[in-house]
């Protein structure tokens, strides 16, 4: 049987990160593009139509409150979860990013097998 590789883009401005969370993502079957900062990632998702975003909040350029609003009001968009990847653990950011249509939230530091099976209850 052929089990398509699940697409995911993980935005985040953390190289050392980043790479892991791609590392350890891959092994696990996904295909998985990092992208450094939030300047173009809107135009990437809605291009590619991944089937999960991972976001954090302060990137350079756009932060991720400001893409996940786009991700969510855009029709074509709208449907693809994403996941908060972030320091922040005030709680009306949490709330704010909830509002706006985060299907969850994870705070650094963070464990990548609970990243994984956060995913995978997400996608399945």
């Amino acid at each position: 049987m052929n089990k398509q590789k699940k697409r995911l883009i993980y935005v985040e401005d953390n190289d050392s990160i980043s790479m892991l969370v791609k590392y350890k993502l891959s092994k696990e079957g996904f295909e998985v593009e990092a992208l450094s900062d939030g300047e173009h990632a809107f135009e990437i998702i809605q291009d590619q139509l991944p089937d999960i975003v991972i976001l954090d909040l302060m990137l350079p350029i756009k932060d991720g409150l400001t893409i996940l609003k786009e991700i969510k009001g855009n029709p074509v968009t709208s449907n693809i979860p994403v996941i908060m990847l972030t320091t922040h653990a005030e709680e009306d950011i949490i709330l704010k990013c909830f509002e706006a249509g985060a299907s969850d939230y994870i705070t650094k530091p963070f464990s990548t097998p609970v990243l994984l099976a956060r995913i995978n209850k997400i996608l399945n």
